[in-house]
């Protein structure tokens, strides 16, 4: 049997802050489809050098109520990172809450404007606890 990894989808409520926060964590439009008769629009985004992984952002042009209070979402999306001191910082500096620090050096969890959570874990071995991260408190849920 042949399988192979296509993408992950979840809804977003504000497709211009979805996208700049996704653009945040490092991804690129890599195709878009917008469908007039259905009134949606599917948004791929992927990390440069990894169009096969993207996650497709889901918006309906007429809104969706729902959203981001139900539980219509994927449970969370998961990224390698090189450096997740900086990357949660770079996060941080752009309004984004770290509701899960990386206080072991290696996992941390944030949401995305439509409360989609992302984990964010080290690439290789942990990295060695450091402040503000060893001492910082969750925020929130993840």
């Amino acid at each position: 049997m042949h399988l192979k990894y296509l993408h992950t989808m979840v809804r977003v409520k504000d497709l211009e802050k979805s996208q700049a926060f996704y653009k945040l964590l490092g991804l690129k439009e890599t195709r878009r489809y917008d469908s007039e008769q259905g009134r949606f629009s599917l948004i791929f985004m992927a990390p440069e050098g990894q169009e096969e992984c993207p996650v497709e952002l889901t918006y309906n042009w007429d809104g969706d109520d729902a959203l981001p209070d139900d539980s219509r979402h994927f449970g969370h999306l998961a990224y390698e990172v090189g450096n997740i001191y900086e990357v949660c910082q770079h996060l941080m500096d752009n309004g984004v809450t770290i509701n899960r620090p990386p206080r072991d050096g290696r996992m941390a969890f944030v949401r995305s404007p439509d409360n989609v959570s992302v984990e964010l874990l080290q690439e290789g071995e942990a990295l060695a606890p450091a402040e503000p991260w060893a001492s910082m408190g969750n925020t929130g849920h993840w």
